[in-house]
């Protein structure tokens, strides 16, 4: 009887048994919460508010990637500068490049601005491309299956439970992206300056002009001769140009510029958290509208 009991208790264990994922970014650990909900135990490297290319590794990334059953990264390098000895010195098989648990979402999605060769002379530039492709709405369904379709492969039982975490996601993510294609149409030749190619994704997508950028390159912080240079070119742009300023980098600059040109400063954020108002995947995308549309 006994034998039984403990049985039963152990089948119960396994099935409620929730699979511990590491991801590296808060909007993909917002996407893992919309598929896999109480399934999953998760874990956020990262902060919204912090420079995603330059993340400060701790003890406590390695004690939770050390018992991680999936990891889950952007990808195209830009966490090059700290994952690399956290998965090391993690000593997990389940979650080293190749493996099950290991999940690089920047192969599921088309890499732009992909340099044909690499030099320092270039700055901080990224050889697979532009790494920031979250902030292409269109791109989140597409990873949202690739999630799913994972964490199907590590707990097959509970494949029917993440399906339906998908359909009902994606049904409200397409339904808010009809609203936001439609706003942010009406910004289709608008210009901008952005310290970063931080938002290129989202310009592309819906046809708004990047004039220039505050670096100079990719990693190398503004000079006096570019940000004349950008100045210049935005008094010249013969309409009106809106400077988009992430949460993470310095905004004198941005600031100066206005002073010089008249142009709106608009803080754009880029990840869950990056703000207070982008709490979720949600929220993230409808401020981001809000606030680009203000370039109108």
């Amino acid at each position: 009887m006994k034998k039984v009991f403990f049985a039963v208790l152990s089948f119960i264990a396994l099935s409620f048994a929730q699979i511990k994922v590491v991801a590296t970014y808060p909007w993909i650990g917002e996407l893992v919460r919309e598929i896999g909900k109480d399934r999953v135990s998760l874990y956020v490297i990262a902060k919204g508010s912090e420079d995603p290319h330059f993340v400060v590794p701790k003890p406590s990334h390695i004690a939770k990637l050390r018992n991680a059953d999936l990891l889950v990264i952007q990808g195209a390098s830009l966490e090059i500068g700290f994952l690399p000895p956290l998965i090391q010195q993690s000593n997990n098989p389940k979650i080293q490049p190749g493996r099950e648990g290991f999940l690089d979402l920047s192969a599921f999605v088309q890499i732009i601005e992909k340099p044909v060769s690499v030099s320092r002379a270039m700055g901080d530039v990224h050889p697979e491309g532009n790494p920031h492709y979250q902030l292409d709405p269109h791109n989140i369904p597409i990873l949202a299956k690739v999630l799913k379709e994972k964490l199907c492969q590590l707990d097959e039982k509970n494949c029917t439970y993440y399906d339906q975490n998908l359909r009902d996601f994606t049904k409200r993510w397409d339904e808010r992206v009809k609203v936001w294609d439609k706003e942010l149409s009406a910004l289709r030749g608008t210009k901008v300056v952005s310290y970063h190619k931080l938002y290129n994704y989202l310009l592309y997508r819906y046809g708004i002009e990047l004039i220039g950028t505050l670096e100079p390159l990719p990693g190398i912080p503004p000079t006096a001769k570019h940000t004349e240079e950008i100045i210049k070119a935005i008094q010249t742009a013969g309409t009106k140009v809106c400077i988009l300023q992430d949460v993470y980098h310095e905004n004198r600059t941005a600031q100066y510029v206005s002073s010089k040109t008249n142009a709106k400063v608009v803080i754009l954020p880029h990840d869950v958290g990056a703000i207070k108002e982008a709490r979720d995947l949600f929220s993230l995308f409808e401020q981001v509208v809000r606030r680009l549309s203000e370039c109108k």
